[in-house]
């Protein structure tokens, strides 16, 4: 039997039970097919939850991320389920795109990756943190994320 880039992953085709906390939470990575020409890969999670760690009130956001691969591709069920892992996780919103943002670059070691946290008002502010690793790669594409400011997002 042929070996794949794919052999390794545990979660993506079949029932993965939700992580209980990010910690937890498995990032599974596979082979960048193209390592030898930059190009951009962009997650949105329109429907990001964490919780307030003071209040546990609920915190929404829209999540942008943008990297580019080096060696490693993040595979999207398990960011999907990482992701999802903040639903009961208690943080303030800057700690939550650091935490996302550090455990990628830690996961993958891409190229770049910048981190847009749109989350909706609590108290009538919405707090937009943005997180990157620093000059992305020349000739690569850096479309807008998309969010507009608030207005009712």
């Amino acid at each position: 039997m042929t070996q794949t880039i794919y052999d390794n992953l545990i979660q993506l085709g079949q029932h993965t039970a939700a992580p209980t906390t990010p910690e937890v939470a498995v990032l599974e990575r596979v082979a960048n097919p193209a390592p030898q020409r930059p190009y951009l890969v962009r997650f949105t999670c329109p429907e990001f939850t964490s919780l307030c760690p003071i209040t546990g009130q609920p915190d929404f956001a829209t999540i942008v991320i943008d990297y580019v691969p080096a060696g490693w591709l993040v595979e999207s069920k398990s960011l999907k389920l990482y992701l999802g892992a903040f639903r009961n996780h208690g943080a303030f919103h800057e700690a939550v795109t650091a935490a996302i943002g550090q455990r990628l670059v830690d996961e993958l070691s891409p190229a770049w990756l910048r981190i847009g946290a749109y989350f909706m008002p609590r108290g009538g502010i919405p707090i937009d943190v943005f997180w990157q690793t620093g000059t992305p790669p020349d000739g690569v594409w850096l479309p807008d994320q998309g969010v507009p400011p608030y207005r009712g997002r």
